[in-house]
């Protein structure tokens, strides 16, 4: 549980040059509270013990700290959140799920929607402030399926929204609040720690990036899995890659779309710019980049190579701005 709340404002130096960065707090799991008990949990973070809803009776351990670290990593210590089967009546598969938020138990039917993750906006002890837009969020992690050779995900997802107390999964009342989403479900990573990057899409109605609300979870499906599931986490930072994060290219200068068997491009300024163009799958791996140097052009990007699935376009320009669209190839 939260026990105060920091927003943290620095320079850091990344690969692509110097940016600010306003970072999650506990971000590398280092201090818990409640430390060697059932009931311990990351500051700043929450899991089933200090959840909310007409179930929190069978609320069990489902997080502890462990001495797994990434490699390379200062700190001593990870999170580890794992799945449980819990007779509530039916037995059920209770994911391991570990938020900025505060969790709500209300069914025993795992995809009833009356089970979600929630920014409280009134509590700091359940949720995340945030004041600026990032292109990403990398983090490192460990998913251990306990069906060995089985094709179960685990998922994390973060929400960027404005003061609105916003769930996760998003429901009709809280779409209208949402800025901005990363999304990533992932397959074992074979009991090695792997480093991912998950790019945000910035195509919600919402303007005003007051909060973050991250979750993270052993199986992308509500009561999927099994049992015995693991999830170690650690290091998570938020990436930001240009100062001018803030600016975003208007879009009427650009146009997106899918056309037969390629993504088409057009970019029209009143005058010359440079621009990035970069296509990313939702793994946050690059596919395509390209740089034009025009007023206007329009790029033919063939997608016959490219598996089906959603893909997000990036442009950005030398004057820092920037224009992100998900598109489908099919």
């Amino acid at each position: 549980m939260k026990k105060f709340t920091l927003s943290i404002m620095c320079v850091c130096v990344l690969a692509a040059g110097a940016a600010k960065a306003q970072q999650v707090n506990n971000s590398g799991f280092e201090n818990w509270e409640n430390l060697g008990a059932v009931t311990e949990e990351p500051n700043d973070w929450n899991s089933f013990k200090t959840a909310s809803g007409a179930l929190t009776l069978f609320a069990q351990q489902q997080i502890k700290h462990s001495t797994q670290t990434r490699p390379g990593s200062s700190g001593t210590k990870s999170c580890l959140i794992w799945s449980r089967s819990i007779t509530v009546g039916i037995v059920v598969v209770a994911n391991g799920n570990v938020t900025t938020g505060q969790i709500n138990m209300g069914s025993s039917t795992a995809t009833n929607d009356s089970n979600y993750n929630i920014t409280r906006t009134a509590q700091p002890a359940f949720s995340e402030t945030l004041s600026d837009t990032p292109d990403s969020l990398v983090v490192w992690v460990m998913f251990k399926p306990f069906t060995v050779g089985g094709t179960d995900s685990a998922r994390i997802h973060a929400t960027i929204h404005d003061t609105y107390d916003c769930k996760d999964p998003i429901n009709t009342a809280s779409l209208p609040h949402v800025m901005g989403e990363a999304t990533l479900n992932f397959a074992t990573t074979n009991n090695t720690w792997i480093r991912k990057s998950i790019p945000f899409i910035y195509n919600g109605l919402a303007t005003s990036p007051d909060f973050i609300l991250i979750s993270m979870a052993t199986n992308k499906t509500p009561g999927g899995g099994a049992g015995g599931d693991s999830l170690l986490i650690d290091d998570l930072t938020l990436i930001y890659n240009d100062a001018s994060i803030n600016n975003f290219v208007s879009s009427k200068n650009i146009n997106v779309y899918t056309d037969a068997n390629e993504l088409v491009v057009s970019l029209s300024y009143d005058k010359q710019v440079r621009s990035d163009i970069t296509v990313y799958n939702v793994l946050g791996q690059q596919v395509y980049n390209a740089q034009v140097n025009t007023a206007s052009t329009t790029k033919h990007i063939a997608t016959s190579s490219f598996q089906k699935g959603i893909y997000i376009v990036e442009i950005k320009n030398e004057n820092g701005d920037r224009f992100t669209r998900k598109v489908a190839i099919k």
